[in-house]
């Protein structure tokens, strides 16, 4: 039996890992990039989880020693009260960005990340979190829809590089 776990600062480098892989996999990681970007996730992380802006959860099989088989982690950030939709309460905040859901290879399609995904929902339901938002990538879209998530009217501008 697997379990998640609330993940701590001793789990960074792996979650930092797990951030390149993820990308490297969806084939949006430009080659010799990997290292730069894990170094760059690593210092965010350690000064992120402790402030609470950055939540982090892994999965683990029941072995003695657990190995780590994926992750899943929310950014919280200040939401600007504005009108809740459907609804005459104002939207308060936080929002919660849900961010490099993860899992190995040899793990995939067997219910982990909807396991992670599952625990994540509820920590952000305990914590009154209501807006919930994520970039779904091809391979997760399915499970996003099945937990409720839905297509919004978000729109991206890139713009050139900073000087």
């Amino acid at each position: 039996m697997n379990m998640v776990r609330a993940a701590s600062i001793l789990d960074i480098p792996l979650l930092a890992r797990h951030r390149a892989a993820m990308f490297r996999d969806m084939g949006t990681l430009a080659a010799g990039s990997e290292e730069a970007l894990v170094r760059a996730t690593e210092t965010y992380l350690r000064d992120a989880m402790p402030r609470n802006e950055y939540l982090a959860w892994v999965a683990q099989t029941a072995a003695v020693p657990p190995e780590i088989i994926g992750g899943a982690g929310v950014q919280l950030r200040p939401l600007l009260p504005r009108p809740g939709i459907g609804s005459e309460e104002l939207e308060l905040g936080p929002e919660a960005t849900v961010l490099n859901v993860y899992v190995e290879p040899p793990w995939r399609r067997c219910g982990v990340a909807e396991r992670l995904l599952q625990t994540v929902l509820t920590a952000l339901a305990e914590r009154r979190i209501r807006r919930i938002v994520l970039h779904a990538s091809a391979d997760g879209r399915r499970l996003y829809e099945r937990l409720g998530f839905a297509a919004t009217n978000e729109m991206q501008l890139m713009t050139g590089p900073i000087r």
